[in-house]
């Protein structure tokens, strides 16, 4: 007599597997995100009694030495999609686009397929939020209704595979998006795990068997991560987030996966009333509403994957009338903002421990890399002692915990990059480049490039008549 089907608590946070419930996840330490969820039919459920046990066949092994292809990719057109993706969509590929709701994945998605279409592929644009109607206008407004693009609503994953195996392979399928899938072979609600799990299974399974290209729509939590367990970003290929504040017309497409090109990499787009518009020179629109001559601004060359980017760090240092200072980051990490204050009032001799201090990336972008440290610093001092630094000299380089100035990687792109947009002077470390990387010519010739950070900050408040780094 066959068992019953047994019954498991799924994390909706982690995906962990727990045999009965409890309030806290014991993976990730969640309250009530434990759900109740059937294995029978499930991937894998029941008794291993049960299951048919197939005979394992031997494959073919092969050495590390052979030819090497270059995966065949499908160029949309759209320069700075095909930047974050690596130069276009891979063949037989599996792509998860997450971003917060409203910020642009469905049309930049719409922009892609149509643009896609326009060169002979075939696409395929299936949306299990929005009706076939609803599509239509997105499309009329941004001009690209007449394109080939072929259109349908469904949720079902055995559906969606059915229909798109009838005629010609498509190019690219577009599924928007996971969370709304469900397949027959999951006993779950649409949107848990198990469901979102053995979805992307069933599709990254028909890209690899087909050669088809799949990009998939994941909606993002509260924290900004992807919703559902983070299975599913090892899964697939590449993971590209969608980032932008409400605030601002820009939105930047970060590269935080890809198994067939380099990580990191941004592609910026400007939403406008036609859609979204690529940004070839990101810089240029990050420093577009800079005022040169107020204290606490300093312009940060920093890199997003191969792409030099300037950007400027606003530093507020103002008396505190409150036993405890504020400090307020926005676009940067609380916790090395502490570090470089920590360092200079140690090392330095700048007092902050009176003051509250505020720290601001200009246009909403957000910093990850070290090398801003440098910059920041300067926009600290600049600030507490009301001198405003030289509009033409750019910062970076990292800061260590003993007041020394560290290097950074591609600090001859930093410079190149600041020395096309009119910069004529820059702060860096000492040591150069990290990896070996000789800054020389142009603006590394002439630069000040301190050893300490005392240096700098001797530099800056030490005279108002040489505020500037001049030439060593």
């Amino acid at each position: 007599m066959a068992k019953a089907p047994r019954t498991q608590f799924i994390c909706q946070n982690c995906g962990a597997v727990h045999q009965r419930w409890a309030g806290k996840c014991d993976s990730c330490g969640e309250w009530n995100t434990l759900i109740e969820e059937g294995t029978a039919g499930g991937i894998g459920a029941g008794p291993a009694s049960l299951r048919s046990v197939r005979k394992g066949r031997a494959v073919a092994l092969t050495s590390l030495d052979g030819d090497i292809e270059d995966a065949p990719r499908i160029i949309s057109g759209i320069g700075e999609l095909d930047r974050a993706t690596g130069g276009g969509f891979v063949r037989g590929s599996a792509l998860l686009v997450g971003g917060d709701p409203g910020i642009g994945k469905s049309t930049l998605l719409t922009q892609a397929a149509a643009a896609l279409a326009k060169q002979g592929h075939r696409i395929v644009y299936v949306s299990g939020e929005e009706a076939v109607a609803q599509i239509r206008l997105r499309a009329q407004r941004l001009g690209v209704a007449h394109t080939p693009v072929e259109l349908a609503a469904e949720t079902n994953v055995e559906d969606i595979l059915a229909t798109i195996a009838d005629g010609k392979r498509p190019d690219l399928v577009i599924l928007d998006s996971i969370q709304t899938l469900w397949t027959d072979l999951a006993d779950s609600a649409p949107g848990t795990v198990t469901q979102v799990r053995a979805s992307a299974q069933a599709l990254i399974r028909y890209a690899k068997s087909t050669g088809a290209a799949v990009v998939m729509v994941g909606h993002v939590t509260k924290e900004g991560q992807i919703a559902g367990p983070r299975v599913v970003e090892h899964m697939v290929d590449g993971v590209l987030y969608f980032e932008g504040e409400g605030g601002h017309h820009y939105r930047i497409l970060r590269t935080v996966k890809n198994r067939f090109g380099p990580t990191d990499e941004i592609g910026v787009f400007e939403m406008s009333d036609k859609g979204l518009r690529e940004v070839a020179n990101p810089s240029e629109l990050f420093l577009g509403e800079r005022h040169a001559k107020s204290p606490g601004a300093a312009v940060f060359a920093g890199m997003e994957g191969t792409r030099p980017v300037l950007v400027e760090i606003q530093a507020l240092v103002a008396p505190s009338p409150l036993g405890t200072p504020r400090r307020a980051v926005v676009g940067w990490d609380n916790a090395r903002l502490s570090m470089v204050l920590a360092v200079l009032e140690a090392h330095c001799g700048v007092r902050f421990s009176q003051h509250d201090v505020y720290l601001n990336v200009a246009g909403g972008y957000r910093i990850s890399e070290p090398a801003a440290d440098l910059a920041v610093a300067a926009a600290l001092v600049s600030s507490l002692t009301g001198l405003a630094l030289p509009a033409d000299c750019v910062y970076f380089g990292e800061i260590s915990l003993s007041g020394a100035i560290r290097p950074v990687a591609h600090a001859q792109q930093r410079l190149k990059e600041a020395e096309k947009l009119g910069f004529a002077r820059a702060v860096l470390p000492l040591a150069g480049s990290r990896g070996g990387e000789e800054v020389s010519g142009g603006m590394g010739a002439g630069s000040f490039r301190p050893a300490e950070l005392a240096d700098l900050v001797a530099r800056i408040a030490g005279s108002r008549r040489s505020r500037a780094p001049d030439d060593e």
